[in-house]
């Protein structure tokens, strides 16, 4: 038992003595409890080392009050690596530098916590890069790769992370530091000599491995060395292959005993790693169709001939999954009727010709056998999204509906490709015994087959399957041979069956290998050795009474809120940093690398309180508003996030909940009304402007209200645009009318960007639209963003009422604030009160941002390039987030292009940082900015003089202001001005 508290003094010491941060209160070990696996074990404390001597600290502390350190970088393990009940170890937020790129000799030396796509990122333009890539590349770091010995889909080539370290910087678990390479015989003699624990390591490696029985009961026992991706238990067979034990020119290297080793033996602080040349620029898929799982797997033996770069499967209830998801569903546009399997070969050359004669030539070998009954090929400016359906696979799994999941235990399990189809007809008829079809999701090429049952986790009977399933499917496994743990490791969830695979003799000796390492064991106990139960400690405790939470929104569709935080499944996309994936989510994240501000984190969080709490309102906790308080509703969860959590949507239940038990703060209420308050300021415009913007009155108003005195605040227009619309366009003219169209005011557009709105009627008009703009209520969107779901509704309701009786497909509502008008798409179908929902889900359909409704009018070739300028502009083009999530920035881009000469560049930005009303917030504004330099910022910045800055977002418009002192346009202002109006 620890020898440690809540409240430890030992813990608060320690504290003090790092460089970096130490936590152990109920928020962070919650954080911290689970990874990307069905484990959980709420940690003693969590650690964020900044250093070296941070880590032998936490040593010198492991060792002397009995407690254990795990080793975590984006947790993303499935087989329960980082989850334990001593110190995480996290690397992620701190040690994550790169320290030495040598580029004539073709390596890099990294901290653990770089992230595999920003080194590639930084490589690029050296021409290099780090080869293996697993599924999670634009979170998973370096310092995991290797603990975890990562190959990912292009392992046929390229070979694991084991065969790319050359060199590790390590922390001893008595502190000591030591280096471990290849060497010589001599030097590995040297070693033998020294007196110290490595030292002693070499001794007792020497010891082992030169016993005849030893070295038989290892190459009699382990999986077959054809197979390259074989992590089961600890790398022994590779140093037995070196010149020190054998007659092969290998020289020894503990590095490839550290490699997939999950930390158990060593902490590393720095990795050396030698780089490939970038591959061949021209890349294709084949994307072969089957009618059989069986098939699939004969087709990967045919493929593996053609030499092709990757060969993935994924099967059809994956490929179903991404019907469903918002993002994956644009990425599916190659599959051709409903096949059981997808086989995914990619062929690469030095020219498109060369590659596309590769893919032919695969096809035909294809036919040539009868198998496959559709062949398409995805081009090079396809070939990404298409391997974006691939990677998010893991993740669509969480939304199988129900709590019946895809569960991974057998899903890491690795086959000489030879033995391939016929293992997997073998597992075929194992699983069905049990009831089950298993879901297929492969490294075909390698021989590893990702093979997930579905099940219940909450019932006892299904953790019982859970165990028995996995036992049986081992023991099938090693009748071929194979690998139990290609890539994924074996954590605590393979461990118990190491004796199976490899003999007790040989898991003995893995066993005394751990003891000589780490003779106290503190470093990550109960991995691959001594590991309790795989069927205990699980992320759910079995049996319980299923709890109903009563809400606001409408979660029916998910089971509930608490259902809809459980679809994440802990695969930590919302780990993305702009320079290793980009994408919106999680903007906070990005900012502060901290794990709550990710929407795992706060799906954690509220998973864990909503299960566990005893309170009569189970959302007032402390640590729920914590988490929330840095999302900032972004929405990019709602399509980036491969389970679809929608964050955005369960912090204002959150809020509303919590309201329940707590006061409104007066800053909410006056955001919530910022329609009628600004209706007041409207009836005398100028003074109310005079009294926002001096700075006795302004800056009374912005400390009275919690504002940033940093921040302008918005200023009103001269008169509101119901009232311009009523007094003049019955005055505009323009070409002979081609349909009718319904205008959205937004309480944004009504009182603050007027102009924006007018500029909006008068371009439509002026290209034949008729404008209708009728008497409604304001969006709500502020009041949604405060959690005051009440008001809110109350908005939702009016406007479905209003607005279902004159909407339809041939006259929709427009809008030109992205927040307001999607949330006719968004909120207001789980929003309204039950007599409008039908109508809500009718009408949403039929509402658009006026940017959509151009670009489809510009398709159906009733807006050419004629109506506008040909004089030449360059474009700085930045979507709204709520845009990106539920529409497409694609349709702002199209329509800045219509004229002729302009030419589009659409920001690689996330969020901008100002998030409605977030950004105005004095507690928040450093962050705000913070967010806004990372790409938005420095992108407007370069742009020239004469450079036109689009962004179809209110609050995106007046960061940009505020962040670098440039105007930004709304695209329709800017079609306005090159339409000569």
């Amino acid at each position: 038992m620890s020898k440690t508290t809540k409240d430890s003094p030992l813990l608060s010491q320690l504290a003090l003595e790092l460089d970096g941060e130490l936590h152990y209160d109920s928020l962070m070990k919650t954080l911290y409890a689970t990874d990307a696996s069905v484990y959980r074990a709420l940690p003693t404390a969590v650690a964020l080392p900044k250093s070296n001597a941070d880590i032998k600290k936490l040593i010198d502390f492991a060792n002397s009050n009995g407690l254990s350190l795990i080793p975590r970088t984006a947790g993303t393990s499935l087989a329960g690596q980082c989850v334990g009940d001593g110190i995480v170890v996290d690397v992620s937020k701190y040690l994550n530098k790169i320290i030495e790129f040598n580029k004539e000799e073709g390596w890099v030396r990294v901290q653990p916590g770089v992230v595999r796509n920003e080194l590639n990122n930084y490589l690029k333009e050296y021409g290099y890069f780090f080869s293996p890539i697993t599924s999670t590349a634009t979170r998973a770091m370096v310092g995991g790769m290797v603990g975890n010995n990562s190959c990912g889909t292009t392992s046929i080539v390229y070979g694991s992370t084991r065969e790319h370290v050359l060199e590790l910087k390590v922390l001893l678990s008595d502190g000591s530091e030591a280096v471990f390479k290849s060497m010589t015989p001599d030097e590995f003699d040297l070693k033998c000599k020294e007196e110290s624990l490595e030292g002693e390591l070499y001794r007792h490696v020497r010891e082992e491995l030169s016993q005849q029985e030893i070295q038989e009961n290892i190459r009699e026992n382990f999986p077959k060395s054809t197979i390259h991706r074989r992590n089961t238990g600890y790398a022994l067979d590779y140093l037995l292959e070196s010149q020190v034990f054998s007659d092969k020119d290998v020289p020894f290297d503990f590095c490839k005993l550290l490699c997939g080793s999950e930390g158990t033996l060593a902490i590393t602080t720095e990795i050396k790693i030698h780089l490939d040349p970038l591959p061949d620029p021209f890349d294709i898929v084949v994307a072969a169709h089957f009618e059989t799982i069986h098939d699939s797997m004969k087709a990967a033996q045919v493929a593996m001939k053609e030499k092709p770069t990757a060969v993935e499967l994924m099967d059809k209830k994956i490929l179903d999954c991404t019907k469903e998801n918002v993002e994956q569903s644009k990425n599916r546009d190659f599959v051709e009727g409903d096949p059981m399997a997808i086989l995914m070969v990619e062929f690469r050359g030095k020219t498109i010709e060369e590659a596309n004669a590769q893919g032919a030539a695969f096809i035909a070998a294809l036919k040539n056998v009868d198998l496959g009954y559709a062949y398409p090929i995805i081009g090079p400016d396809r070939t990404s999204s298409a391997w974006e359906l691939r990677s998010a696979g893991l993740g669509l799994l969480a939304n199988i509906p129900g709590d019946k999941k895809a569960v991974a235990c057998i899903e890491d399990t690795a086959v000489d490709i030879d033995d391939l189809a016929n293992y997997i007809d073998d597992f075929a008829e194992l699983i069905a015994e049990f009831g089950q079809q298993s879901v297929y999701y492969a490294h075909a090429g390698a021989g590893e087959i990702h093979l997930r049952p579905i099940l219940d986790l909450k019932k006892s009977k299904d953790v019982d399957e859970f165990y028995k399933i996995s036992e049986a499917s081992a023991k099938l496994v090693k009748k071929y041979n194979g690998s139990l743990s290609g890539e994924h490791g074996d954590g605590r969830l393979r461990a118990a069956f190491i004796p199976l695979m490899v003999g007790q003799e040989n898991y003995d000796l893995f066993k005394r290998v751990k003891a000589k390492w780490d003779p106290k064991g503190i470093f990550n106990p109960g991995k691959i050795v001594d590991a309790p139960p795989m069927n205990s400690s699980l992320r759910y405790e079995a049996d319980l009474p299923k709890r109903e939470h009563k809400t606001k929104f409408d979660f029916s569709q998910v089971g509930g809120i608490l259902p809809m935080a459980e679809k994440c499944n802990g695969s930590g996309d919302c780990r993305k940093l702009p320079n290793s994936g980009g994408g919106t989510m999680c903007p906070s994240y990005q900012a502060t690398r901290y794990e709550k501000d990710t929407t795992r984190g706060r799906a954690n969080t509220l998973r864990e309180f909503l299960t566990k709490s005893e309170k009569e309102n189970p959302f007032d906790h402390p640590e729920i508003k914590e988490v929330m308080d840095l999302c900032l509703s972004c929405k990019g969860c709602t399509s980036e996030c491969p389970s679809n959590v929608d964050m955005a949507t369960m912090k204002a239940e959150f809020q509303y909940q919590y309201f329940k038990s707590n006061p409104v703060p007066l800053r909410s209420k006056a955001f919530t009304h910022i329609n009628s308050l600004n209706e007041l300021g409207s009836r005398v415009p100028g003074i109310a402007n005079f009294f926002l913007s001096n700075g006795l009155t302004g800056g009374v108003m912005k400390k009275l209200l919690g504002v940033a005195p940093e921040r302008n605040l918005p200023a009103l227009s001269p008169q509101s645009l119901p009232k311009w619309y009523k007094k003049n366009y019955a005055k505009l003219n323009g070409k002979p009318i081609i349909k009718t169209v319904y205008f959205f005011c937004d309480e944004f557009t009504n009182h603050n960007d007027t102009d924006t709105g007018i500029k909006a009627i008068k371009l439509l008009r002026h290209l034949g639209y008729e404008v209708k703009m009728v008497d409604h209520v304001e969006s709500g969107r502020g009041a949604m963003s405060k959690g005051l779901l009440d008001h809110a509704q109350k908005m939702a309701n009016k406007n479905v009422e209003i607005f279902s009786e004159i909407i339809k497909a041939e006259s929709p509502l427009l809008g030109v604030e992205p927040s307001a008008i999607l949330s006719f798409r968004d909120e207001y179908p789980r929003l309204v009160s039950p007599e409008y929902k039908e109508r809500a889900r009718s009408l949403k359909f039929h509402c658009e941002l006026v940017d959509e409704f151009l670009a489809k009018e510009s398709l159906a070739g009733n807006i050419t390039a004629e109506s506008f300028t040909k004089e030449r502009r360059q474009v700085k083009l930045h979507g709204h987030c709520h845009q990106k999530a539920l529409s497409s920035v694609n349709y702002s881009k199209k329509i800045l292009e219509l004229p002729q000469n302009y030419q589009v560049t659409v920001i690689p930005s996330g969020c901008c940082g100002m998030a409605g009303s977030f950004g105005y917030e004095k507690e928040h504004y450093e962050l705000s900015m913070k967010i806004g330099e990372m790409v938005l910022f420095p992108a407007v910045r370069s742009a020239g003089s004469k450079d036109l800055i689009a962004a179809p977002g209110t609050s995106c418009r007046h960061q940009i202001a505020d962040g670098t002192g440039k105007k930004a346009n709304h695209p329709v202002e800017i079609l306005f001005d090159a339409a000569g109006l």
